[in-house]
């Protein structure tokens, strides 16, 4: 990573910021078995790259179908792509920001001395890759501004922005590799306009993080957005549950699952990020006095309310974080019910996040065999993005897994593009 200037000690400084963000995403108390830092090491040995448990978790799957269906493109605007960052998240006087930046940025090892950090994220996204079969992508995301009540952009609370068009580029330049997500606010004056764009454009889906981004999902003023996605037949992919990586307005009640119906019921195909498997919202369906309860269950009622079959599903990004296991993992693989609508995702850059998961706690909860452990925490320190998909293939409980079409994501994105 780039030094800092003046009379900083610079790992000593950043690994307080890092502390901070770490807490901020609710995993500090669980001690980094990895440590804290990415190591960025580079090409994978060939011994990793054709070991057992690799070539076992490709059995069955198609690598022209697999899509990594939830990756972020980040950077912080150092070329001519449009990013922004607000400036908290450069300065020490906001500890929480400023460590959460560089903290992320490590996890794609995108901070090298004397490149450009928008270039060096991508590059190394590009070599993860290039150890998967032919054929298997990742879907970059881009990221919207947030928008206030009137529809006028709220620069202050927005913590970074990320263009379509600069993700549309970027999927245009290496189409080998990746595909594209558009991020658009429904607040926009032009929003059924650049959704219209960003189908013509190509892009696979539309992704919201409503509790940052400042959307109300269950407003009426929404509708028309649901109908023209419906229209489009472009899905909606957003969060749902707590939000500890992103502030912006950091509403989290805006987070609920159930308020996603107005969307389920305009016909809109609704992936719900996560599985909404953090954190607790208002049981919205028991009145004004409803108590809170699990964003988890919630998602879970709605995955069984059968007018919403075809139409709402659940992406598994991250959720062997942790935090998120202890909560959602094992019941995810115990209802093969589900598995036909679930989609997987790496949610990239988080798997190089190392104090946020634990192979170790895996091994505790009986989820993934000891003997693998060694090899998966080996792969982390060459390559994220390999590890998140090889765990998630060895992950069972009670005999049960993740069948390969979890895996086989580009189905349910690769429609026709025509407007």
């Amino acid at each position: 990573m780039a030094g800092l200037k003046g009379g900083w000690s610079r790992r000593s400084f950043v690994t307080a910021g890092v502390a901070a963000a770490a807490g901020a995403l609710g995993a500090w108390r669980f001690w980094p078995e990895q440590g804290i830092w990415n190591p960025c090491l580079g090409v994978l040995p060939p011994r990793l790259a054709g070991h057992e448990l690799v070539r076992q978790a490709w059995e069955g799957i198609d690598p022209s179908q697999a899509w990594d269906s939830h990756a972020h493109l980040v950077g912080i605007g150092d070329t001519p792509s449009g990013i922004r960052i607000n400036p908290r998240m450069r300065s020490v006087l906001h500890p929480r920001e400023f460590g959460q930046r560089v903290f992320f940025l490590n996890a794609g090892c995108a901070e090298v001395d004397g490149k450009s950090v928008d270039e060096t994220y991508i590059e190394r996204l590009r070599d993860l890759l290039a150890v998967f079969p032919a054929g298997a992508k990742a879907m970059l995301y881009s990221f919207e501004r947030t928008f206030d009540a009137k529809g006028e952009i709220d620069w202050s609370d927005t913590d970074f922005y990320v263009p379509d068009a600069y993700v549309r580029a970027t999927a245009q330049r290496f189409p080998d590799r990746f595909e594209w997500v558009a991020s658009i606010h429904p607040y926009r004056p032009d929003a059924i306009q650049a959704l219209e764009d960003a189908k013509r454009a190509g892009a696979r889906a539309v992704k919201w993080l409503p509790s940052a981004m400042g959307i109300d999902p269950a407003l009426e003023r929404c509708k028309p957005f649901y109908e023209a996605l419906a229209r489009l037949d472009l899905p909606l992919i957003s969060h749902a549950g707590l939000e500890r990586a992103v502030a912006g307005v950091d509403d989290q009640d805006l987070g609920n699952p159930l308020k996603l119906r107005g969307a389920l019921r305009a016909g809109v195909r609704v992936v719900v990020a996560h599985c909404a498997s953090m954190g607790e919202d208002r049981d919205l369906d028991a009145g004004k006095g409803g108590g809170r309860v699990s964003s988890f269950e919630l998602f879970a009622r709605l995955m069984r309310e059968r007018e919403f079959e075809g139409r709402l599903f659940g992406d598994i990004s991250a959720i062997t974080q942790t935090r998120r296991a202890k909560i959602a993992l094992g019941s995810l693989l115990r209802t093969p019910e589900w598995h036909p609508r679930l989609l997987n995702g790496s949610d990239y850059p988080l798997p190089g996040l190392m104090p946020i998961f634990s192979v170790d706690y895996l091994v505790s909860a009986g989820l993934i065999d000891a003997t693998a452990a060694p090899v998966l925490t080996e792969i982390r320190r060459h390559n994220v993005l390999l590890f998140d998909f090889v765990a998630k293939r060895l992950l069972r409980a009670d005999g049960k897994r993740l069948p390969a079409q979890v895996f086989e994501t580009r189905g349910f994105f690769d429609k026709p593009r025509a407007a």
